[in-house]
């Protein structure tokens, strides 16, 4: 069976200025996935929910078995950026002296700035700086992203590799909630022309240019799924862009905050990243 892609262009608009998702269609194809020369099996989804295999040129669609037309509440995403405002006020006002402290440190242990800050892509397509908190040395530090993080990174100073276990090196991200260009929950941001098992994302997955539908988030669905480190790997690459698309499609501040809670417990106290 194939999938075909979704049917709504989000990148003309964006689902925050749009009244809805236009109907997922399906349609019949053949049962197996590839990429490039390699065969992948197509992944069993259960109704309702977003799927992925490889187009018939070696990219991958995106789309969902249901047809029903997902109504969007407007309140929901005026609330949404309410407690986006007040979260990061609140969390910026609350989170200020361990802030400030780990500034400190960072300025103190290595040379360079306190803020690493890097061009991501957000709603709508549009570019914006994301900030984090310093976590490489200043020399070794890649503004394009194409080289990604890997476990054991020589690149990342002593501190850094605190700030990222414990994801503290995303707390300046609160800012870009403040300025607009992001929101607490909503797809990861990523950099323009960002590589998944090798290729561009926007290569790999037809249909990618979707998850921009919306403000990309400090966390995400995908992240609260478990799926966070190096696209190195087809399958979970595309896993990430499903779960931001079915984000989209099932947004309401409920999920917002079942996101958050996982991710607390997830990422903050078990310490996930590196």
């Amino acid at each position: 069976m194939r999938l075909t892609d979704l049917t709504h262009d989000f990148s003309k608009g964006g689902a925050e200025s749009s009244s809805g998702l236009h109907d997922l269609a399906l349609a019949d194809g053949g049962s197996s996935a590839r990429y490039g020369t390699r065969a992948m099996p197509a992944t069993t989804f259960s109704s309702g929910q977003s799927a992925a295999i490889a187009a018939p040129f070696g990219g991958i669609v995106l789309d969902d078995r249901s047809e029903a037309k997902f109504n969007w509440r407007p309140i929901h995403l005026v609330a949404k950026r309410l407690i986006d405002i007040f979260g990061a006020a609140f969390g910026l006002l609350l989170l200020s002296p361990l802030l400030i402290a780990v500034a400190a440190i960072i300025k103190f242990t290595s040379v360079g700035p306190v803020f690493f800050r890097q061009e991501r892509t957000g709603l709508n397509n549009k570019s914006f700086q994301i900030f984090k908190f310093r976590s490489m040395y200043t020399d070794r530090c890649d503004l394009s992203g194409v080289a990604q993080t890997v476990a054991g990174d020589s690149r990342i100073t002593p501190i850094g590799r605190i700030l990222r276990k414990t994801n503290i090196d995303e707390l300046p991200q609160l800012i870009n909630v403040l300025l607009g260009d992001m929101s607490l929950v909503g797809p990861r941001p990523h950099v323009p022309g960002m590589l998944a098992a090798g290729v561009r994302y926007e290569e790999l997955v037809v249909g990618y240019e979707r998850r921009h539908a919306m403000r990309p988030g400090i966390t995400g669905l995908a992240q609260a799924s478990g799926l966070r480190g190096p696209t190195t790997e087809v399958e979970p690459s595309v896993m990430r862009v499903v779960r931001d698309i079915e984000y989209i499609r099932d947004f309401s501040i409920w999920l917002d905050i079942r996101i958050l809670f996982r991710t607390v417990m997830s990422e903050i106290i078990r310490g996930n990243g590196f």
